[in-house]
């Protein structure tokens, strides 16, 4: 959520584009890309990349890496900017590019490590988070102004957009036997006959 003090957009986004390039310039950063990789592959929501127009982690796992990046490098700029301001650094994000945010930040060490050689913080608090990412927001001022072109908009899904879309997945859920979003099913794996599909919410 942005505070009501926010960091001139052009220096945000020049800080941005100079802790990016310092990012991709640590020596630890090639290990930082290939292990946020790898834990896109062994978890994901119901909520995130599956709101994304024929999805394939295959596919969209690499361009998805590239904008958590630069969402992170934003955030961290806007932390810098307003003395450590958690709410202002708190960007509104799209939830797919939200979800490779998570990937990247589940490498701690490296994480850890990249901050405390680069002294800048990546910040991230859940409590603070709010999934009403608006086209047009100061996101995506910042974004603009960092010099990275275009968002690529199959990924920038407007909040709406993405609960639109997981209201169109919910009935295929709920076929397959499980709840809303993914978040219960009634499957026994102790019982010895063939799992029943069951929806408990």
């Amino acid at each position: 959520m942005a505070s009501s003090s926010m960091p001139e957009v052009g220096e945000v986004g020049r800080r941005a584009a100079e802790i990016l390039d310092q990012m991709r310039a640590h020596p630890a950063f090639d290990r930082l890309h290939s292990s946020s990789m790898k834990y896109s592959t062994c978890w994901a929501t119901f909520t995130g990349y599956p709101a994304i127009s024929r999805w394939s982690l295959d596919r969209d796992a690499g361009p998805l890496l590239v904008e958590a990046l630069r969402v992170l490098a934003l955030k961290a700029a806007v932390f810098e900017l307003t003395g450590g301001d958690e709410q202002a650094a708190e960007l509104l994000v799209p939830a797919p590019v939200d979800e490779m945010v998570h990937a990247v930040l589940a490498q701690f060490t490296l994480m850890s490590r990249m901050q405390a050689d680069l002294g800048v913080v990546f910040p991230h608090a859940t409590e603070l988070e709010e999934f009403a990412y608006t086209r047009g927001c100061v996101t995506d001022a910042y974004y603009a102004a960092a010099g990275w072109g275009e968002q690529p908009l199959r990924y920038w899904l407007d909040s709406a957009e993405v609960t639109r879309r997981l209201d169109l997945l919910n009935p295929h859920y709920q076929a397959a036997g499980l709840g809303r979003d993914g978040r219960s099913h009634g499957f026994d794996f102790d019982r010895s006959e063939p799992v029943v599909a069951g929806v408990s919410g």
